[in-house]
């Protein structure tokens, strides 16, 4: 979908050469000197009490008098919020899905829409109109091609709009790979996918098969993908948008491309929906598309261990024992446990970069959907400073998380006679016991873990990824950019500065 961004006055908007007009209606009334086509069916509209108050109340017109567009939909933005914007303009295209549009005037002139605003306004326009088809011929394809934002003043919000299409390029590359049933996307094609992103400005992808993982001492990751005839991938990305020799942020993301659950199998319900479970992967190739895009004044280090959990004669079995990269040993007692077992080597490898910080994103229990549903994603840190960091970045990309405790009471049940440590502790406090597990293997790292089994997918008629939490992500790297650009640490000629106010 391509976006312009364009200064356009209410009088302006009235005559703009689209299939469609949205037009954000803010609560407040209009000053009484306004004046225009656009003004008065607005007025007019709101005094005739068909344009109620109340973020996503609707007003659709064919051909109005003074109009260039022959559909006009007014569509209420409250308080001009971000949060509302994006909940209006989600109603609004709701209501515009006619193929016939395909050029879209979108109009945030009516009020003073700031970076965060135009950025919802961006990604919800996304969102809304999205559609799988990779897989699917039947599938129609988004009709909407082009959208042109208008609002009052482009320099005052061209950073949040350039931020909110490098969402979207990231958002959908993360839904299409997630999206994609488990044939289409195992561990060979997904590292395929990093290496396409590896030719991108800034980014190089190396690709590590499963002799050079065995060369690592990775033994807990080899022994998930013992059971699977489809080979593991161990993909490390870099992106280089920061000052040479200034300390990375990791992302480690989670790339099981299914899960049966191994021998300690899952029941058949619902197992088509483990083709989600690579969302943190999806993740994490989701937001260096985004950086590619964007360009921030950063250094950034992907890592994803990717490989199927299968139950055939080879596969590992509860009660076994296996020894990480960390050399700390662990007694698997429950198979469909894998997710940490793949993350724990990566956590260990991630520590070679000397990290300014780790962030690991997984789809790993379905204690944390109990926990918070499908609104925050869980989040665990040992630091401080790292958790409120990333608590914010959710806020203000309206993909929440939510802190959970780490207190050393939990990891109790992780103990075992065998090994150093089990692979499980039980029902009570799952996600807690699993966050407990990942903390032994990123003891001395400023380490934090993102349990997204709640929302990287919704099922039901819905049924499909959610692209999160790229949006998360992408504003935490944004917010260190300008935190390093303020202490001297950019690379010079960077866009820190600019991307920073989004």
């Amino acid at each position: 979908m391509d976006f312009e961004l364009k200064s356009l006055s209410p009088n302006q908007a009235a005559q703009l050469t689209t299939d469609a007009l949205l037009v954000l209606v803010p609560d407040a009334k209009a000053g009484k000197a306004a004046s225009g086509a656009l003004h008065e069916l607005v007025t007019s509209a709101t005094e005739h009490g068909d344009l109620e108050p109340g973020v996503a109340k609707q007003l659709a017109c064919y051909r109005p008098a003074g109009f260039k567009a022959a559909r006009v939909l007014l569509v209420r933005v409250g308080d001009g919020s971000a949060v509302s914007v994006r909940k209006a303009v989600t109603a609004g295209l709701g209501a515009l899905k006619q193929p016939g549009v395909k050029k879209l005037g979108l109009v945030l002139s009516l009020f003073d829409a700031g970076n965060d605003a135009v950025r919802a306004a961006v990604q919800a326009c996304a969102d809304a109109t999205y559609a799988y088809t990779t897989t699917k011929p039947s599938a129609k394809a988004r009709a909407l091609q082009q959208v042109v934002v208008g609002v009052a003043q482009v320099a005052a919000v061209r950073a949040g709009f350039d931020t909110g299409r490098a969402l979207v390029t990231g958002v959908e590359f993360a839904k299409e790979w997630a999206n994609r049933p488990a044939n289409h996307a195992t561990p060979t094609m997904l590292a395929e996918a990093a290496r396409k992103l590896g030719r991108k400005p800034g980014i190089k992808t190396d690709v590590l098969g499963p002799r050079q993982v065995e060369a690592l001492g990775m033994g807990s990751f080899m022994a998930v993908a013992k059971g699977s005839v489809e080979p593991l991938r161990f993909i490390v990305m870099h992106y280089n948008g920061g000052a040479k020799g200034s300390a990375p942020v990791v992302l480690v993301g989670k790339g099981i491309t299914f899960d049966t659950g191994g021998i300690s199998i899952k029941p058949a319900p619902e197992m088509d929906e483990m083709k989600f479970d690579m969302g943190g992967a999806a993740s994490v190739l989701g937001t260096f598309a985004a950086l590619a895009e964007l360009q921030p004044a950063i250094n950034v280090v992907g890592l994803i261990p990717s490989c199927e959990n299968m139950p055939d004669g080879q596969a590992v079995k509860p009660g076994d024992v296996v020894t990480s990269m960390s050399g700390q040993t662990i007694e698997i007692l429950n198979t469909d446990a894998e997710g940490r077992l793949i993350l724990c080597d990566a956590l260990t490898y991630a520590a070679r970069f000397k990290p300014h910080s780790v962030v690991d994103i997984a789809t790993l229990t379905g204690a944390c959907v109990i926990a918070l549903g499908g609104v925050r994603s869980g989040l665990f840190s040992t630091r401080d400073d790292l958790a409120q960091a990333l608590h914010k970045a959710g806020e203000t990309a309206q993909d929440p998380c939510w802190r959970m405790p780490l207190d050393d009471e939990y990891a109790e049940g992780l103990k075992s006679n065998f090994a150093d440590m089990g692979n499980v502790a039980g029902r009570a406090g799952g996600a807690i016991t699993a966050a407990k597990f990942l903390q032994k293997f990123a003891a001395e790292l400023p380490w934090a873990h993102l349990d997204i089994a709640g929302t990287a997918w919704k099922s039901g008629a819905a049924k499909g990824s959610t692209g999160r939490p790229v949006p998360l992500l992408l504003q935490y790297l944004i917010d260190q950019a300008a935190a390093m650009a303020a202490a001297g640490q950019a690379k010079p000629g960077s866009k820190a500065r600019k991307t920073a106010k989004s």
